[in-house]
């Protein structure tokens, strides 16, 4: 689907919630349709549906949501559209995916070297950042929550070894957000393909290296079948959010018990899913770890370097434009200071220390 038959379309159902008769909706029964860009399989879309079920157990059975997979309604990266139209009431994805609407929006799902998913969670939360997202996702007739969390990402899967970064000069290679303009500017050739793509992709020869979640996920679609090197950290996504995305329409027409429901269902889906990702990441882990097929390696201190440096150079670029950009930039900086400290003697210094016991 087009933008110009996402915006077609919503000229046919404006002013409508739905499938639902307007009688339905004057007795406060609401039924919503959620897009996502998930193809079917564990994590996300299972992620999605649950934070569905939860909105329609709390709200006992008044406001049920439909969730469809990725392509089934709109095209794979088109949820954004479809929302801010108004063809569908609400979507579930990456919102750096929509990075051409504006490249701040990346600040609201993972920055490289930025926050875990504890420190972005504490800074939408109580560090302003929910405030200045609705302020930006506003501009495109869109509401944001944070509904989903991945957790620490792997850094991606690779057809051979990597040394240096004079190996990545040349890679086809499947990355989205700011971490693919750090990859571009290190000579990589970037591609963004949709998940369930990735693996004939790589199988194909079209590209030589990617990056998805963790392992979880990256097993479940098979890419320890198709390619050996596997490495960390992720540090282009070291605590990747996922967005509730609903339009504003459809946001302002629930009355504030609702929104209030629909914030602490989305609020607990986060920290539900970051349990679930964490754990089977674990397992994952372990099973990989067992059977040895796949070489699993830490990037060396100069490839991180290297990333380190270019990556600030590309967020320094990108966040001096308009002064809502600037203003998010500012904030997230300032609430990173604070909360690293924090960090470096809570949980960082107990994770050296661990193994003492």
């Amino acid at each position: 689907m087009r933008r110009r038959d996402v915006l077609a379309a919503a000229g046919a159902v404006a002013g409508a919630t739905f499938g639902v008769p307007a009688p339905a909706i004057s007795r406060g029964a609401r039924r919503l349709r959620m897009v996502t860009d998930w193809p079917e399989g564990p994590g996300m879309l299972p992620s999605a549906r649950r934070l569905a079920r939860t909105i329609a157990d709390a709200s006992h059975g008044r406001i049920s949501i439909e969730v469809s997979p990725s392509g089934a309604v709109v095209r794979p990266f088109e949820t954004f559209d479809a929302v801010q139209a108004g063809v569908a009431d609400m979507f579930h994805s990456h919102i750096g995916y929509f990075e051409q609407k504006s490249p701040a929006l990346h600040f609201f799902s993972t920055v490289p070297f930025g926050f875990t998913a504890n420190e972005f969670f504490a800074w939408v939360q109580y560090g302003g950042g929910q405030k200045l997202w609705d302020e930006l996702a506003g501009q495109f007739n869109i509401k944001p929550l944070v509904c989903c969390s991945t957790g620490m990402q792997m850094g991606g899967w690779f057809l051979k070894e990597i040394t240096s970064f004079d190996e990545i000069r040349g890679l086809r290679y499947r990355m989205a957000g700011y971490g693919a303009e750090v990859l571009r500017r290190l000579g990589a050739v970037v591609v963004l393909l949709p998940g369930a793509d990735i693996v004939p992709a790589l199988q194909s020869g079209a590209i030589d290296a990617c990056e998805w979640t963790g392992p979880w996920l990256d097993t479940s679609i098979g890419l320890h079948k198709v390619a050996s090197w596997y490495y960390y950290p992720g540090w282009h996504e070291p605590g990747a959010a996922l967005t509730l995305g609903i339009n504003k329409q459809v946001w302002e027409s629930f009355d504030g018990g609702d929104r209030r429901l629909i914030e602490a269902a989305a609020a607990d889906e986060f920290t539900r899913s970051l349990a679930e990702f964490n754990t089977n990441n674990a397992l994952a882990l372990r099973k990989l770890t067992a059977e040895g097929a796949v070489k699993i390696g830490k990037f060396n201190d100069a490839i991180l370097k290297t990333f380190a440096a270019v990556s600030q150079d590309v967020i320094n670029e990108s966040s001096s434009g308009d002064e809502l950009s600037r203003a998010i930039y500012q904030s997230y900086s300032d609430f990173r200071a604070l909360i690293r400290p924090w960090g470096d003697i809570a949980e960082g210094a107990y994770f050296k220390i661990r193994d003492f016991g």
